[in-house]
């Protein structure tokens, strides 16, 4: 995320090391040079607009080098930067600009050339900042547990995360780093706005091949990138794609994964198609940046049956507290808070301010299980909490042990309503290539690690892929919302 100090970073940058590729997308290179005359030409276009000192303005994330110098170009300025989904519903993007104070969204028109053209149009704003205008980004959350919100990052947060991710992976001038995640997710700013930061060079995922393994397989290899930081449906398509052609990517050093759960079968799979890199479990929340990063052991993993996210990063402090509000000392359970040196300066909703933050922490709203050795593990959300059988049962604990299986691919468990039960628990599991794993064997396996209740009353075995939200993550609603439509015999497997 550029600040005030990245855009100086990145202008010595394009005046030390002009020649230098910054960014790459299908076969075009852009120096920095180049790079730094789009920013100037993006802030002239922007300038004659006549925005008014302070105001935010809005760009809709489409992924391109110019969009990329748009943003840069209007921080440049001393602008705050909405910065929505690409996708985002023209109603949804109007009242989400109203909400904070824009009054102009902006969008460069991608082209082949070097040239900048701007296209801009006006909304009406009701909404105020109620936070300090600094330069910078306003980022939204993905909404997977509800409406998305807001977040106002801060200036030297992202400084000082910037400082980290290029000392603890290694990324520096002629590195190459991949970035497959849409321009408005937090990811970014490893993927881009670090390595534009300190003279590495992006290689940009076209976004309309984000989900082709084949094309995904092949960049790796490729393009060797040293740095790769993805979610697990990425890793997922490339260790698909590299097994049907016997692939491996010997370039890459760094392999992070992030953003959901990784299933150690899957992990097992991701170490035989990188097999020179160091492989990283990152966690984090776009309200904090990354809280824990960890190194995978896959032995460890097989020993444990789950991939830990590990212990804090060096400057953020953890709390884990009960359900009475304590704090869990040593071993145990309960909800993580997080203090980091990279975190937002809140939201634009004040009352989610008040609900989410405590004493300079943040509520994750994420479960996890401490063991006797420190290492945390993430087991689901109060939010993905029901009753079945009077029960309380979390999904993601579920899905957790589902995901054990070496045979499953992925997962989605949601709560189908029962009138009987309450709920039914209806799982549906994809299964590995070539896998004969059935619903009699998933079951036996969940019995090992689950209460009778918690075991899954319908579960579904299937060959293709589940839906996924913009994220990359399972969109479990899509999930439920089919087999409410199309209900399945409680008990029954397929």
């Amino acid at each position: 995320m550029p600040s005030s100090s990245f855009v100086a970073a990145f202008f010595e940058m394009a005046r030390t090391r002009p020649d230098a590729p910054a960014l790459a997308l299908r076969d075009r290179v852009i120096d920095y040079a180049e790079l730094a005359r789009l920013v100037e030409a993006a802030q002239a276009a922007v300038d004659e607009l006549g925005i008014a000192d302070g105001v935010p303005v809005c760009v809709p994330a489409h992924k391109s080098p110019q969009t990329i110098a748009l943003i840069v170009a209007c921080v440049r300025a001393g602008r705050q930067v909405l910065l929505p989904s690409a996708g985002l519903g023209a109603v949804a993007l109007a009242d989400m600009c109203s909400a904070v104070g824009v009054t102009h969204v902006l969008g460069a028109i991608a082209c082949d050339t070097n040239a900048f053209e701007l296209a801009a149009h006006t909304v009406t704003a009701y909404g105020r900042a109620v936070r300090p205008v600094e330069p910078g980004l306003l980022l939204t959350t993905s909404g997977s547990t509800g409406t998305p919100k807001t977040v106002v990052l801060s200036a030297e947060g992202v400084d000082r995360f910037l400082a980290w991710a290029a000392g603890k992976f290694g990324i520096g001038a002629g590195v190459r780093v991949l970035n497959h995640a849409p321009l408005n997710f937090d990811l970014c700013l490893l993927d881009v706005w670090t390595s534009l930061s300190v003279g590495a060079c992006v290689e940009l995922v076209d976004a309309d091949q984000a989900v082709n393994g084949t094309y995904l397989a092949e960049l790796c290899a490729r393009r060797a990138p040293s740095v790769i930081q993805a979610v697990p449906l990425f890793f997922r398509l490339v260790t698909d794609a590299a097994a049907r052609s016997g692939q491996v990517c010997t370039g890459v050093r760094e392999v992070l994964c992030t953003g959901d759960a990784m299933p150690p079968g899957l992990l097992a799979r991701v170490a035989e198609t990188f097999p020179g890199a160091r492989l990283w479990n990152v966690y984090g929340c776009t309200e904090t940046n990354d809280s824990f990063a960890h190194e995978i052991a896959p032995a460890d993993v097989i020993a444990d049956g789950a991939v830990p996210i590990g212990t804090p990063i060096d400057g953020v402090d953890a709390l884990v507290l009960d359900e009475s509000g304590a704090p869990v000392t040593g071993a145990g359970t309960g909800e993580l808070l997080v203090a980091t040196p990279f975190q937002a300066r809140g939201y634009f909703d004040d009352a989610l301010n008040r609900e989410k933050w405590r004493d300079g922490y943040f509520r994750t709203g994420d479960l996890v299980r401490r063991d006797e050795k420190g290492l945390v593990f993430l087991i689901g959300r109060h939010d993905h909490e029901v009753k079945v059988r009077g029960v309380r049962t979390n999904l993601q604990e579920v899905e957790h042990v589902v995901l054990g299986h070496p045979q499953v691919l992925e997962a989605a468990v949601v709560a189908v309503p029962d009138e009987t039960a309450g709920n039914v628990l209806h799982a549906v599991v994809r299964r590995a290539p070539e896998s004969e794993l059935d619903g009699l064997g998933l079951r036996v396996h969940c019995a090992a690690g689950l209460p009778r209740t918690a075991i899954p009353g319908v579960i579904e075995i299937v060959d293709h892929a589940l839906p996924r939200t913009s994220t990359g993550k399972v969109d479990r609603k899509s999930v439920l919302r089919q087999r409410q439509t199309h209900p399945r015999t409680t008990g029954g497997t397929r």
